[in-house]
């Protein structure tokens, strides 16, 4: 929206700015920060009201990580919404409305309005259980199948968007997925970067944090698909429009911020699934549209090691009876093995960042 203001430059110089990409993520970002600190108050305080409560799982079913947990009962939910507000409004007054920021738009309503019926599902119930995951799946397929209908009709999108690329390769592995294959590839990023993201939100300020170092890691990738020279130069696929991703990344990590100082230990607000699943889908949708979503289990490593602790947890347990960590998802296993929670939370920073910044070499190394 607020791009048309370039046309004016002539009136007033200092407007050409917001021809600028880097400008118009700075600004996204800080509006969103902005409108995400001052609306979090009002919205905790409203939640409180209305006893939107998060129901922590009883000793029963997680034995000794509910007497450590045992603060965080009555701890307000659905915070996602300061997410979903903040960065919906600063991407629509900053970035361009081109496919791919629509379509990543899109994908994020979709996913916070089926987290948003899984907390209210678990609150009206007093119940940790919340929505059946046939459910979940059920609308991240439907979620998928309209968003691939438009990357592959409109114009801007649809002449790459089948490609498969791979790190560390200078062409495509695949010219042209088959449909349903990419149909089936599509999904299985969204609903694993969702579900990921949905496990790791388990301690105050641990999901979120890693988001941050994960959208700052795809907000430069998308600037550089969106950029001639760059792509020429790292031998990526030049994509008209896609630098547009990155204002929405900013905007990402300026809405999580906002969340974070709210969600920081003791955190007076969770995200539940109103968030974690919007935020997966939404990294999972801005990577797959830039042709990284393979990168994304390098980027996105903690969440990654978050999804296959519990992986190996169950089968094992199914297969052997036994247990490999104290409990997954893994951060819940350093929890018991005697971490405060905010070294597990800040020892995950450092690793996310670490995750990115190997995930951001790939781009060189070709």
């Amino acid at each position: 929206m607020l791009t048309e203001l370039a046309e004016l430059e002539g009136v007033w110089g200092p407007l050409r700015l917001f021809r600028y990409i880097s400008f118009r993520g700075l600004g996204g970002a800080a509006t969103a920060l902005f409108i995400g600190m001052w609306l979090a108050p009002f919205l905790i305080n409203r939640l409180r009201r209305i006893k939107a409560r998060q129901v922590l799982r009883r000793e029963d079913e997680v034995g000794a990580l509910a007497d450590l947990h045992e603060s965080k009962e009555g701890t307000p939910t659905m915070g996602g919404l300061i997410v979903f507000i903040s960065l919906t409004a600063s991407t629509l007054l900053w970035a361009q409305w081109n496919v791919f920021v629509l379509t990543g738009l899109f994908v994020f309503a979709g996913l916070t309005l089926i987290g948003f019926m899984d907390d209210y599902r678990k609150i009206s119930a007093s119940s940790s259980r919340g929505l059946p995951g046939r459910y979940k799946l059920l609308g991240q397929a439907l979620l998928t199948v309209v968003a691939l209908a438009i990357l592959l009709w409109h114009p801007d999108s649809s002449a790459f968007v089948r490609q498969l690329w791979l790190p560390f390769y200078k062409e495509p592995i695949v010219a042209a997925l088959p449909l349903p294959f990419l149909f089936l590839f599509l999904f299985l990023v969204l609903a694993g970067s969702s579900n990921a993201i949905n496990l790791t939100d388990g301690v105050d300020g641990l999901a979120i944090g890693c988001t941050v170092t994960v959208a700052m890691a795809y907000g430069l990738m998308a600037y550089a698909a969106g950029n001639a020279i760059y792509a020429e130069y790292l031998l990526l696929p030049f994509m008209p429009g896609t630098g547009e991703l990155t204002v929405l990344c900013a905007v990402l990590c300026g809405a999580c911020l906002a969340f974070l100082w709210h969600n920081a230990h003791p955190a007076a607000v969770f995200m539940g699934d109103t968030g974690s699943l919007a935020l997966g889908g939404l990294i999972g949708i801005i990577a797959f549209m830039i042709l990284q979503p393979v990168t994304l289990v390098l980027i996105g490593g903690i969440f990654v090691l978050e999804a296959i602790s519990v992986i190996l947890q169950v089968g094992s347990f199914k297969l052997t009876g036994k247990r490999i960590f104290r409990m997954a998802p893994l951060h819940h296993h350093f929890e018991l093995k005697g971490w405060a929670e905010t070294q597990v939370v800040i020892r995950f920073w450092i690793l996310s960042l670490v995750f990115a910044v190997i995930g951001l070499a790939t781009l060189k190394l070709r």
